[in-house]
């Protein structure tokens, strides 16, 4: 998911928009939006997880492309050109505000597994610089989950900007440029007469059905996509938004495609499914590519432009969720006190801190459970489920906004509203279903563990734990005035 990689500061921005009013931006053509959105979320980071199902992956990232992607952008875009504030403001209007709470706690919770999972990514990259064989090491990639976790929060915690803007290079850096390499080195492969590790025939065109386990890594693609909804307050910055926002979102979806699919079926054409790594699988495309050209010396540069653009983006979102947590808590009394209490810098250290200890604990599972791959799946997982919550939320105000709000100004209306939320909601409905699945390369792990891990940290960290916060609210938890709609 490369969306974590928006700067903060647009968060910020949008929780703190006074209701009602535009925020004043620069014109934007549809061709630099698309751009926008590009960068927002296309990342290499789960071409492993795709490249597993051979040619099978251009299908598997067009289905959700079509019914969650598409929805998403556009429904966002009419909520975001009627009102400002984010997804807190969209769902409180249509619904209530506690559920307007209920979707920014899921922003924001979707990150205490992300985080792990990225930085899992990570060590598994930097491995292939010190040795290629601790990529599946659990201990190995729990102490380094845990060294950048908490230096990015001493790092965020004290204010500093300077390393922000590694975020804005990332689609280059970490996305296009080694993207771009592994695709060229996997045409040159095949062209020299190489066969494929997984084949290319027409009859591989769709996944091999041996029940739901088959498709569960589906769902990975939805997190992939997630994101959508933070471009969409630029919507207004277009000079004909009816016209080009929609031109704007297919150029993009189009781009994001290529950027998936692509680098995907490179990674497949040189290391076999039942070798392959969901945390270290393009560092092992790239080690195969280059050690069959002669050029092994370029693994550790590869590794570096991947780890650089990663850690830009942890470092410029480490702050942002929370930031728009906290704003609204701070107005509504959602959090206690001692949650709310900024430092010296004016940073929600106390936040990040308690973010950081369950982190931790999360970083500990990578050393207890053997599988490293299997551990990644299962917080990406999660991760997905709780983000879920978020659209599910957001299609159904959205339709009732339409209904009970009718005349209320919009720059810009999706048509057919009702179709494209009700096909949105039923695909995240059914990724929600298909994420209690274990997916077939878990082999004969037990399903009901699965199930437990999956659908505990669902409940725990998307439905108890705000409800929790719900319930003990107090008067005295709100400690800045103003009325957050």
């Amino acid at each position: 998911m490369a969306s974590m990689d928006i700067p903060a500061d647009d968060t910020r921005q949008a929780v703190r928009a006074e209701p009602g009013t535009a925020v004043a931006a620069p014109t934007l053509t549809w061709v630099t939006l698309a751009l926008m959105t590009t960068a927002s979320v296309a990342s290499l980071r789960a071409a492993p997880t795709m490249a597993v199902y051979g040619l099978a992956c251009v299908f598997l990232y067009l289905v959700p492309a079509i019914v969650f992607l598409l929805p998403t952008a556009l429904v966002s875009a009419e909520l975001a050109s009627g009102w400002s504030g984010g997804v807190y403001r969209w769902v409180s209007e249509g619904l209530s505000k506690p559920l307007g709470f209920l979707a920014v706690w899921c922003q924001f919770a979707m990150t205490i597994f992300y985080y792990p999972s990225l930085l899992a990514f990570v060590a598994s990259t930097i491995a292939y610089v010190i040795d290629p064989s601790l990529a599946s090491n659990g201990l190995y990639t729990a102490i380094v989950i845990m060294v950048l976790y908490w230096t990015g929060v001493w790092v965020s915690s004290r204010g500093t900007k300077a390393l922000a803007g590694l975020s804005s290079w990332g689609l280059i850096i970490g996305t296009l440029v080694p993207g771009t390499v592994l695709v060229l080195l996997g045409m040159v492969f095949l062209g020299q007469g190489n066969a494929s590790a997984a084949p290319m025939t027409a009859s591989h065109l769709f996944p091999e059905w041996t029940g739901l386990a088959s498709l569960v890594l589906i769902v990975n693609n939805f997190l992939s996509y997630s994101g959508m909804e933070m471009n969409a307050v630029h919507v207004s910055s277009l000079k004909d938004p009816a016209k080009e926002y929609p031109k704007s979102m297919f150029l993009a979806m189009g781009l994001v495609l290529l950027i998936f699919i692509l680098p995907a079926l490179a990674i497949s054409w040189v290391v076999p499914a039942h070798q392959l790594s969901l945390t270290a699988g393009v560092m092992q495309a790239f080690h195969a590519f280059f050690a069959h050209f002669h050029v092994g010396w370029l693994t550790p540069i590869a590794a570096v432009m991947l780890v650089s653009a990663a850690l830009g983006g942890m470092l410029t979102w480490l702050a942002g969720p929370s930031k728009g947590l906290l704003e609204i808590s701070r107005s509504e009394g959602y959090l206690p006190p001692f949650l709310q209490k900024l430092n010296k810098h004016g940073i929600q250290q106390n936040i990040l801190v308690t973010q950081g200890v369950v982190t931790t604990v999360i970083a500990l599972m990578y050393a207890l459970i053997p599988n490293v791959s299997n551990v990644y799946w299962i917080f990406s997982t999660i991760t997905t489920q709780v983000y879920l919550i978020v659209y599910l939320l957001m299609f159904v105000a959205a339709m009732r906004l339409r209904k009970t709000q009718p005349d209320h100004p919009r720059g810009y209306r999706v048509p057919a509203l009702g179709l494209m939320c009700v096909v949105g909601l039923l695909a995240s409905l059914a990724a929600l279903a298909i994420g209690f699945v274990p997916p077939s390369q878990f082999g004969g792990g037990s399903v009901w563990s699965y199930i437990g891990i999956v659908g505990g940290g669902l409940v725990l960290l998307g439905l108890l734990i705000p409800y929790a916060f719900l319930r003990l609210r107090r008067p005295s938890w709100r400690t800045q005035g103003g009325d957050v709609r």
